[in-house]
């Protein structure tokens, strides 16, 4: 009984040893821990502060000349076009051009059989040929020379015609001659064949055979608000932006400018613009008018703020941002006219330095140094 005493004496002695080695463990990584951050902070306690640097870019302001703008939606046609159709029907011999091929004024563009019409045309110029023989007949019965018409009185003339028959041989040689050349299209005009369908051996059809489009020069049709009437003028000019290519620009001119209102409240303009070869009739395109005003103090749009719901800028001033409250009279894509906000006290001239970029987090006097 006493042995068995002994040996949990002797446990529980070995146990209280263990548990105060454990503890000691445990606690010197946290005191080695604790110094780490003593250290830590004694070297952020050195650190220097290093306050915000406010990098500007500048322009100087002056007077130059604003562009303002009207921007609409448009359409462009060809100058030219001309739907063309054989003037008789028929079955098509020949196809000389496809769509998109340059022709020239009175290039052959596309013909038809004409056996029928080349026999009719042959027997119209004999059957003429008869008539003037039986005129001449008539005009010697009543006792004139027969070659010599000038010599003959109207009123006989024109009666001996009519027996002869030789006014009606005319006007059938002129409808056969007309029947035969309707079975040949030609190009009316230099320029593109458009909406050609129709091949070799197909016969024609009420709708046109094809167009012929002259698009070196475009029109554009669009539309302004009825508010915008007073800004539109003829002769403004006129930049044409296709949708597939953003950065191209086409110039042009306002050419007429319909003087009534439509039930949405529009105004139809028309403008003309020279086609680089890029342009296809038909085609949407984005077009913007530009109007020019004199002595305009013009800025960046990027210079111009909203700070407590007033329009600002920063000048330039001896390493500092000067804030300045302005009104912005006109706009465009990329910069705004302003003026200085009387109101509020601020004046703005000619050879002023406005600050155009790194200002989202400027203030009044605030520090600030140009990029390099």
């Amino acid at each position: 009984m006493m042995k068995g005493y002994f040996y949990m004496e002797s446990a529980k002695k070995y146990l209280t040893v263990f548990r105060l080695l454990a503890l000691t463990l445990a606690v010197l990584p946290l005191a080695a821990c604790g110094n780490g951050e003593k250290e830590a902070s004694d070297d952020g306690s050195k650190l220097k502060y290093v306050p915000e640097l406010n990098e500007v870019e500048i322009e100087p302001l002056a007077y130059t000349v604003f562009k303002s703008q009207l921007v609409s939606n448009g359409k462009l046609s060809a100058v030219s076009r001309s739907s063309l159709s054989f003037g008789t029907a028929g079955k098509i011999k020949s196809v000389n051009y496809s769509n998109g091929e340059k022709v020239s004024k009175g290039d052959v563009i596309g013909e038809l059989y004409s056996e029928e019409q080349r026999l009719a045309y042959e027997s119209a110029r004999i059957a003429l040929r008869k008539a003037e023989l039986d005129l001449y007949d008539v005009l010697a019965g009543q006792g004139y020379v027969a070659k010599d018409t000038l010599s003959v009185p109207e009123d006989v003339l024109a009666m001996a015609k009519m027996r002869s028959g030789y006014d009606a041989a005319v006007n059938a040689l002129g409808k056969a001659s007309h029947d035969l050349e309707s079975t040949v299209l030609k190009a009316p005009f230099s320029g593109k064949v458009a909406d050609l369908k129709l091949k070799k051996y197909d016969n024609t059809s009420s709708d046109p055979f094809c167009t012929v489009l002259d698009d070196s020069r475009m029109s554009v049709d669009f539309t302004v608000l009825e508010s915008e009437y007073s800004f539109l003028e003829k002769g403004l000019a006129v930049s044409v932006i296709p949708y597939f290519d953003q950065s191209l620009r086409l110039q042009g001119k306002v050419t007429s400018i319909n003087p009534t209102v439509d039930k949405n409240g529009q105004i139809s303009v028309r403008a003309d613009i020279v086609n680089d070869g890029s342009l296809v009739d038909g085609m949407n395109v984005k077009v913007i008018v530009e109007k020019d005003h004199s002595n305009q103090l013009v800025v960046p749009k990027n210079a111009v703020l909203i700070r407590d719901n007033e329009e600002v800028l920063f000048r330039y001033k001896g390493g500092k941002a000067a804030w300045t409250y302005v009104h912005t009279v006109m706009s465009n894509s990329e910069s705004y006219s302003v003026i200085a906000n009387s109101d509020r006290g601020a004046e703005l001239s000619a050879g002023d330095t406005v600050i155009v970029s790194g200002n989202l987090n400027l203030a009044d006097g605030s520090e600030v140094v140009l990029k390099k």
